[in-house]
């Protein structure tokens, strides 16, 4: 009597790997099981998101709802989402109104001097505090740079205006020199030196904190070994100090990109006048007017998510544009 004997496998043969399907769907519970376990052991972090999440949704998500009365006509007392569906009128509207393309030009003027300008003082200013050695010194330089974040925007335009007034200390002193008394407020060629100055005498100290925070992240032994090659400061500086925060400040330069049509409304709602709109009227200010005082709210619905628009193209574009050249990006 014969028995079948099944034959074998060959050596050195192994199972064929699962699937990508296989893998994946494993994978899924496994996901799941694990942010179960994580939210379960740390809840009370995770609670702490919460009021965050609903800022933001309340007060940044839910809004863009209203965005639809671009494209509808818009009546106080009446529906919320608009009237009648209009299509583009009010898009062709402001691109055909040549005060708009006025504002627009005064945005990019005010939004680039700002980026120039406020942009790299915080890095000089963190530098410089890095190489003091005294720490009272470096304390004191830290809390009189830090003191006019503290102060609100109101107070600011205010120290600025007394301080640029016709009888005010600038004028006293132009004057003692020998100079007429200038009309700064007045003037339209002054407001965007007036403002970027103002801005990086209110945020220059205040960047500071995350460029040095980042600066205590450089391992000492690249400056020892920097030494021992015989680099002196300026060249640890540039190969050493600067190639160890350039991540932070790649991320900070896409940020200040992503705001850079969003040229700070208060400040210029404060310091402009009718005088100075030839320089001063930003799209903000603008759609202020237009919007609240004119009561053209799809108008100035339209123009904002023009804005808008923009400003997502212009901070996805430096995401993109940083990935491919430096290999740094915020996401």
């Amino acid at each position: 009597m014969s028995t079948s004997t099944t034959p074998a496998p060959p050596p050195n043969t192994q199972d064929p790997p699962p699937t990508k399907r296989a893998v994946s769907r494993s994978a899924r519970p496994s996901a799941r099981r694990g942010w179960r376990q994580a939210l379960r052991r740390d809840w009370q972090l995770y609670s702490l998101a919460v009021l965050p999440l609903l800022f933001f949704l309340v007060f940044r998500y839910l809004p863009m709802i209203g965005n639809v009365i671009a494209f509808r006509r818009f009546e106080p007392g009446g529906s919320i989402l608009g009237e009648q569906w209009v299509g583009l009128r009010y898009v062709r509207m402001f691109l055909s109104d040549p005060t708009f393309w006025q504002v627009f030009r005064n945005t990019l003027w005010l939004g680039g001097l700002t980026l120039v300008f406020c942009f790299p003082i915080p890095i000089v200013l963190a530098l410089l505090l890095n190489e003091v050695r005294r720490r009272s010194l470096k304390r004191f330089v830290q809390s009189v740079s830090y003191l006019p974040h503290f102060l609100s925007i109101v107070i600011v335009a205010g120290i600025t205006m007394q301080m640029l007034a016709t009888d005010g200390p600038v004028n006293h002193l132009l004057g003692a020199l020998g100079h007429d008394p200038i009309r700064f407020i007045q003037e339209p060629e002054w407001f965007r030196t007036i403002y970027v100055g103002s801005e990086i005498w209110q945020t220059a100290g205040w960047g500071t904190i995350l460029y040095l925070a980042a600066l205590t992240t450089i391992d000492e032994d690249l400056y020892e070994a920097a030494r021992i090659d015989g680099a002196n400061r300026w060249q640890q500086i540039w190969h050493v100090t600067l190639p160890g925060i350039r991540p932070t400040m790649i991320t900070l330069l896409i940020l200040n990109i992503g705001t850079f049509m969003a040229v700070g409304f208060e400040k210029v709602l404060l310091l402009y006048n009718p005088l100075t709109y030839p320089t001063s009227d930003v799209i903000s200010t603008y759609l202020y007017r237009a919007g609240v005082e004119s009561n053209s709210f799809s108008y100035a619905a339209a123009i904002g998510l023009f804005e808008a628009i923009i400003g997502l193209f212009l901070i996805t574009s430096a995401n993109q544009l940083s990935r491919r050249t430096v290999g740094t990006s915020l996401w």
